[in-house]
């Protein structure tokens, strides 16, 4: 049986010895830079990100598959930096709903085993949880015995197991509503577009309150409007960090939008748990 330690975290991006795997060039649509978000790629296992296809096009972000196999006594670790979303994970063991997170994450791989996990976009996490707010940095064990016969009898083929995870969605979530619809436009335009670094911005370009906009993402995130932006900017700061040696730390802020190199490195700090600096010096 494979072991994933319990860390309070879906295993999207979880920790390992081998290799990346994305989906075709050609496929892929909203399917973003799959290390965005991991602070250490280096150490992830066989890590697959599927774009969903048309019909749940509306209900998922992308699939994530890791698939590891480690030594006995041997465990691999990964922090990470998740996106502001919930997850549906299905496992050997059972089909868990988790939150969305509020801080860094570390995911513990022990043994062998295999997650299909469904980022979720907030049109369908409304329809799975009545209070993502209250779900945020938790899970709950869903009992869908169908669903997960059916993805366990299909891996270890890939595309068939996020195919039957994509129709359980949409089969269960149905017509989207305009608060649904509004709620994906909300999601995407805060984790995509780097103009907006308010909520104020996402509200006039949203053509509606702001006040609106944090109801509906109380509802449907189970997070802030601000969160998500800030979530957003430290994700790309990261990775700029990581992957851009030569970038100095107060062009990356001013690019980011960051008041100063002094506010990225106060959220690197309070988030991260070390300096922008010591980060880079890592890698």
């Amino acid at each position: 049986m494979p072991r994933l330690a319990d860390s309070r975290q879906p295993p999207s991006a979880a920790p390992g010895a081998g290799r990346r795997v994305s989906a075709p060039a050609a496929t892929v649509a909203r399917v973003t830079d799959p290390n965005r978000g991991v602070l250490y790629p280096d150490r992830l296992p066989r890590f697959t990100r599927l774009p969903p296809g048309e019909a749940a096009s509306d209900l998922v972000e992308w699939y994530w598959i890791p698939q590891w196999d480690l030594p006995d006594g041997v465990e691999s670790r990964q922090a990470l930096l998740p996106y502001p979303a919930a997850n549906l994970v299905v496992e050997p063991d059972g089909v868990a709903l988790w939150g969305v997170t509020t801080r860094t994450g570390e995911r513990v791989l022990r043994g062998s085993g295999w997650a299909v996990g469904a980022l979720l976009r907030p049109a369908a996490l409304s329809h799975l949880s009545a209070a993502p707010a209250d779900l945020a940095d938790g899970r709950v064990v869903l009992d869908e015995p169908a669903l997960h016969a059916a993805v366990v009898a299909a891996m270890p083929d890939l595309q068939a197991a996020a195919g039957v995870v994509g129709a359980w969605l949409v089969a269960r979530v149905g017509a989207l509503t305009p608060e649904a619809r509004l709620a994906n436009a909300m999601a995407e335009l805060l984790m995509t577009d780097p103009a907006i670094l308010r909520l104020d911005d996402a509200a006039e370009r949203l053509r509606v309150s702001a006040r609106t906009l944090q109801r509906l993402a109380h509802r449907t995130v189970g997070l802030p409007p601000a969160a998500m932006i800030r979530r957003r900017r430290l994700q790309e700061a990261a990775q700029r960090v990581r992957d851009d040696p030569a970038a100095s730390l107060a062009d990356i802020a001013a690019d980011l939008g960051y008041a100063d190199h002094a506010h990225l490195a106060n959220d690197f700090r309070s988030v991260l748990g070390l300096t922008a600096s010591e980060y880079r010096g890592e890698h």
